[in-house]
């Protein structure tokens, strides 16, 4: 199996890229091709380990930033000859010569790039961002969380659909619980998009169970939770910084405590590793951008080498599990 890197798509690019990529070919016995400058990533990979290691790389003088946004964008994505890593890689999975695209560089472009250059399943109209979220009991595949801040009813439907089927293909779920992100448990309750999915989702044939709250997410009552772009990327990051900061502030307690509650702190450290490693992204490492007629896998521009191994890692599975595949067929039996 062939995973694509995107090897200039970090903030701290190429290194944690580079070590990610090449940590995954050899745990997961996985080739991989970096993309991007070779100016830049052949000095680099020459400082590394690489015997044994089946990887190579592709020239891509360019790359997409923060600062492409709106038509420069759309036009960079969609150009045919473009040069930039996330164009050049993404057309290697289009061509066939790669299962999967990994990328921690800007979602946004990686979405708009995907998006023209691969096109969406038939019966999808928009994409959907589906990272699996920590809860109580285990994870929570969350879609929307970015890629469509305004969303229609049908579209919430499509999500439960691909959700589900991701859940079920690659998180090992049998016959995952589907929620509807609302402001209360009731039928009938929420906004107006949120009133009109409700029937729909309850006529789907998945194993809808009706409204969740943000409490029922994280207390890992639901499998799949779907909502719009816009409230999803608010609850993600929001959860994000609440994980954050409860770690940091219990951590900063106490090391400024007494010595008996300092001693107390070294008795619980075993726990609160396994509590931070449960909230840490880079244990995913990247989220599927489910809908599109190819893997496409997008982490944080923060990733470190461990997450972007493992960002290859559920890039695998989901290649593994044959997800874009499964997508089609359910669409295809799916009431127009």
């Amino acid at each position: 199996m062939r995973i694509v890197l995107d090897a200039m798509g970090s903030d701290k690019f190429p290194q944690p890229d580079l070590e990610g990529g090449l940590l995954a070919a050899r745990e997961y016995g996985v080739d991989i091709t970096f993309v991007g400058d070779e100016a830049v990533l052949q000095p680099a990979l020459a400082a590394l380990d690489t015997t044994g290691l089946k990887f190579e790389v592709v020239h891509a003088p360019e790359m997409l930033t923060m600062e492409d946004k709106g038509m420069a964008l759309a036009l960079k994505a969609k150009r045919k000859n473009a040069r930039n890593s996330m164009a050049v890689g993404i057309d290697l999975v289009k061509s066939g010569q790669a299962q999967a695209f990994v990328t921690a560089g800007n979602t946004g472009a990686a979405a708009a790039t995907a998006y023209f250059r691969l096109g969406t399943l038939p019966g999808i109209d928009r994409p959907a961002l589906a990272p699996a979220f920590p809860t109580r009991h285990g994870t929570c595949v969350v879609l929307d969380v970015g890629a469509n801040p305004d969303v229609k009813p049908e579209n919430l439907l499509q999500f439960a659909i691909m959700g589900s089927l991701y859940a079920e293909r690659v998180r090992r779920v049998s016959r995952p619980r589907v929620g509807l992100l609302s402001n209360g448990e009731e039928a009938g309750k929420g906004n107006q998009l949120v009133r009109g999915a409700y029937p729909l989702l309850a006529a789907s044939g998945l194993n809808f169970i009706g409204n969740v709250e943000g409490k029922e997410l994280l207390g890992g009552e639901a499998d799949v939770v779907v909502t719009d772009g816009f409230t999803g990327n608010i609850m993600l990051k929001t959860a994000e910084a609440v994980a954050k900061m409860i770690t940091e502030v219990m951590r900063e307690k106490i090391m400024t405590a007494s010595p008996l509650v300092k001693l107390g702190g070294a008795l619980v450290r075993p726990a609160l590793r396994s509590l931070r490693q449960l909230l840490d992204p880079s244990e995913e490492g990247a989220a599927p951008l489910l809908g599109i007629n190819g893997l496409i896998f997008i982490g944080h521009g923060r990733s470190d080498a461990l997450a972007i191994k493992n960002a290859i890692r559920v890039a695998r599975q989901a290649a593994e599990a044959g997800v874009v595949a499964s997508i089609r067929d359910a669409m295809a039996q799916a009431p127009a």
